[in-house]
């Protein structure tokens, strides 16, 4: 079991798997089941296997495996920790292992808002050659045993498939088993994972010749055809993205193009250039595969890292489509799985640094407006959990209110929605303004709010009415309708639309008088929720057949 536990502390943790006897060893045991991810993949708008060109961030830092290998989280001040969800497709949990079984946190952050998460299969260097040997020289049960054990894994621990990397030299016989073995492998996880995704990169050529090639082309479309998509080296030029383009065809947002942000060998631009590359690859009409954007961490520091990563980030924004959600309810607290402290009701529960990406909250578009308008996370107070989202902005002169959109949304809308929101306005004079809630709707001439004799709203803009006091039935849930704590002020609203189909929700910051002078405004967001009001009559589900075991007080 010392794969299961930490030696030190005798804490569960995350593990990988080295060389092709454990990989063909391993088999469930109920020490690993801490690594069962616990959230399954939320629904999202536009799904991936739309044409849309997509976002693959690959995750490689030190080797892997850090504190994010507690799975039951650790005191760890200023851990890396990743939040742009919305504006990403996939994520690649990285490591040299041979089988990298991504840490469920991360799983679990993801799949909460919509991502499905990768591990890898790599080998490289001579150990790499004696593997492939071993397992691709011979028949086809032997390369179907490990796409058999990859498959079951993935299913096992409910990740979403592989990014498989063979980087060395093949044997002939090798070489003509590696085709055969990426199409079982593919169809292994397609029917064991739903959604499940086996993505190749760019290394090994057909012929066994380990040469990257920075595109697909003839030499390493055989790998493209066999699977769901190919994930090119770094070092590529405009006509590398040409070229793949034209081979792929209707596949093309299956060619992911590397940029390394670390910017190693020949590349067109990295660290806060990356959106120099991003531009091309996006002219093409091709996804890409962002490598080690823990860069922002690692090379600029620790310190001011949340400032750092909303800037690279924001500067790749333009090129990052982002997703919908498209399933109520939708609550959160915008924690980021970390903090200097835990928060409870507005109030310090536990000081103290902390990290546990599985408690990462659903997280919102982070916007960047030169100086008009911003959303970052504030650690120093929080509603809830570790951090909150701080909303700053200007309202210009002679405007009354500014409107930060803080999700996309896409679905039709329930009848009766109830909204919640909690929320700390810092400064000098928070009197002045007024926070709400606001809901657009998709153009349509169908749809009306109120009864059927109101007029529809022309913009598709609407503002829940606020509730003095809950419903009864209600009152637990909405319990702090209209008494917040600790300097929070809490809300809740409802709203009847009939025939709409839900397009964004916005926080509005209005000013009481117009003034000819610019007013700056700083908001903390604690809390937000949009509840359908039919669902939140049911009573939740029972706990059902709940089992302890291996106990040990301390």
């Amino acid at each position: 079991t010392a794969r299961y536990f930490d030696i030190k502390t005798t804490e569960p943790i995350s593990f990988f798997l080295s060389g092709l006897e454990e990989l063909l060893s391993w088999q469930p045991d109920s020490n690993g089941d801490f690594n069962i991810s616990a959230v399954p993949l939320a629904e999202r708008q536009p799904p991936l296997h739309s044409k849309r060109p997509r976002t693959l961030v690959c995750h490689d830092m030190r080797g892997g495996y850090l504190d994010d290998r507690f799975i039951q989280g650790s005191a760890t001040r200023n851990p890396y920790v990743f939040y742009h969800w919305r504006y990403i497709d996939i994520f690649v949990y990285f490591s040299h292992h041979t089988v990298t079984i991504p840490p469920v946190c991360w799983t679990n952050a993801a799949h909460r808002n919509g991502v499905p998460v990768l591990g890898t299969f790599i080998t490289e260097w001579t150990d790499g050659e004696k593997i492939c040997e071993a397992f691709l020289a011979g028949g086809k049960e032997a390369y179907r045993a490990v796409s058999e054990q990859l498959a079951r894994i993935a299913q096992h621990y409910r990740f979403d498939g592989w990014l498989v990397n063979i980087e060395n030299t093949l044997s002939a016989a090798a070489a003509e088993n590696l085709p055969p073995f990426l199409r079982h492998l593919t169809a292994q996880v397609h029917s064991a994972v739903p959604g499940g995704l086996v993505i190749w990169y760019d290394s090994v050529l057909q012929n066994g010749t380990l040469k990257w090639q920075n595109e697909l082309n003839e030499e390493n479309r055989v790998f493209f055809d066999a699977c769901d998509g190919l994930f090119t080296n770094y070092n590529w030029k405009e006509g590398n993205l040409e070229r793949s383009r034209e081979l792929a065809g209707p596949r093309r947002t299956d060619v992911y193009v590397g940029i390394d942000v670390f910017g190693r060998g020949d590349v067109i631009g990295s660290g806060f250039d990356t959106n120099k590359p991003l531009r091309l690859i996006r002219q093409y009409g091709l996804s890409a595969a962002i490598f080690a954007p823990g860069w922002v961490y690692e090379h600029l520091g620790e310190e001011n890292f949340l400032q750092n990563e909303n800037k690279f980030w924001g500067l790749l924004a333009e090129y990052l489509p982002t997703h919908s959600i498209c399933t109520l309810p939708l609550a959160t607290s915008f924690s980021l799985g970390m903090g200097n402290s835990r928060f409870l009701d507005g109030k310090v529960e536990e000081p103290g640094p902390w990290y546990d990406l599985s408690l990462q909250e659903i997280q919102p578009l982070y916007l960047e407006q030169e100086g008009r308008l911003s959303t970052s996370c504030c650690l120093q107070d929080a509603w809830c959990g570790g951090s909150s989202l701080r909303v700053q902005g200007i309202i210009p002169p002679g405007e009354e209110r500014v409107a930060t959109r803080l999700f996309s949304l896409q679905m039709p809308a329930p009848p009766k929605l109830f909204l919640t929101l909690l929320y700390k306005l810092e400064g000098p004079q928070p009197d002045e303004f007024t926070v709400m809630l606001e809901l657009t709707t998709m153009d349509s001439d169908t749809c009306h709010e109120g009864n059927v004799t109101s007029l529809p709203e022309p913009t598709g803009r609407h503002y829940p009415r606020i509730l003095a006091a809950p419903p009864t039935r209600l009152a637990k849930l909405l319990a702090a309708c209209n008494h917040g704590s600790n300097g929070w002020t809490s809300r809740c609203y409802e709203l009847d639309l009939q025939g709409c189909s839900l397009r964004d929700l916005s926080l509005l910051v209005s000013r009481h008088q117009p003034s000819p002078k610019e007013t700056s405004f700083t908001c903390l967001l604690g809390e937000v929720r949009v509840l359908d009001a039919a669902s939140t009559a049911a009573s939740p589900p029972q706990v059902q057949s709940l089992v302890a075991s291996q106990f040990w007080w301390q």
